[in-house]
């Protein structure tokens, strides 16, 4: 099930924002700080780029552990 809030970006513009995210996050006083910024700037909320950022780093193995957005 895709949520109203994902299947508003294209699947271009969050991989880049998540990039986005990756790269400049040391810019920033944290990663949160960074995802605020990203997220102002390409229309979504922080709470939508995070979950982003963090199924991104599932799925290239950076992370381990069941999406936080969905239930065992």
């Amino acid at each position: 099930m895709t949520s109203e809030a994902t299947s508003k970006f294209a699947p271009e513009v969050r991989s880049r924002a998540v990039r986005m995210v990756f790269e400049h996050e040391g810019d920033h006083d944290s990663r949160w700080a960074a995802i605020a910024s990203i997220a102002a700037k390409i229309g979504c909320t922080p709470e939508t780029l995070r979950l982003w950022v963090k199924r991104a780093e599932r799925e290239s193995g950076r992370i381990d552990g069941a999406a936080p957005d969905r239930v065992p």
